[in-house]
């Protein structure tokens, strides 16, 4: 069986299906993966993001995370990542007006009953009027979410509450 290469894109669940014995190691880069022990988590979660996001999440540099975990099972390090830096918006936005909420989603209760709170979001970005903004709450950085709304041109802005409560708004 041909061994997975560790990259940037990379889904955390395929490295850890790969390579279960790089759970303690990640856990060990950044406090936020400590949530890899949750299993409801693991299931969810780690299925749609990628090494890039998750240090995102970690905040961690990717050349960082990817260089530790490949030295650990024996890959050569890359010199230079190439990858697009997925810079998020944390300073609140010109066009940001809290009357303008429309709808708040808290894909907390979806995360842990195991469930991809994705479609649900997606959904109600795309039904957004010009005015509107969607919020969302969350127990991490979003990455993968944030990354898709912009792949799809909507606007974001990323307000860290403490470390275990996100908001992130969206607008068209």
């Amino acid at each position: 069986m041909e061994k997975l290469i560790i990259t940037p894109k990379t889904k955390i669940f395929d490295l850890l299906d790969s390579y279960p014995q790089l759970e303690d190691l990640l856990i060990s880069l950044a406090p936020p993966f400590k949530k890899l022990k949750n299993p409801v988590l693991r299931k969810t979660i780690t299925k749609i993001t990628n090494l890039s996001q998750a240090a995102v999440i970690g905040s961690i540099k990717v050349e960082e995370l990817i260089n530790k975990l490949r030295s650990e099972i024996g890959q050569e390090s890359f010199d230079n990542i190439d990858i697009k830096n997925g810079s998020y918006v944390t300073e609140m936005p010109y066009w940001f007006n809290h009357d303008k909420v429309s709808q708040s989603i808290d894909i907390r209760a979806t995360l842990n009953a195991g469930e991809q709170p994705v479609h649900e979001v997606l959904d109600a970005i795309k039904k957004l009027n010009n005015n509107e903004i969607l919020k969302v709450i969350a127990p991490f950085i979003p990455a993968p979410l944030i990354d898709k709304s912009l792949s799809m041109n909507y606007n974001h802005w990323l307000d860290e509450k403490d470390d275990k409560e996100y908001w992130v708004f969206f607008k068209r």
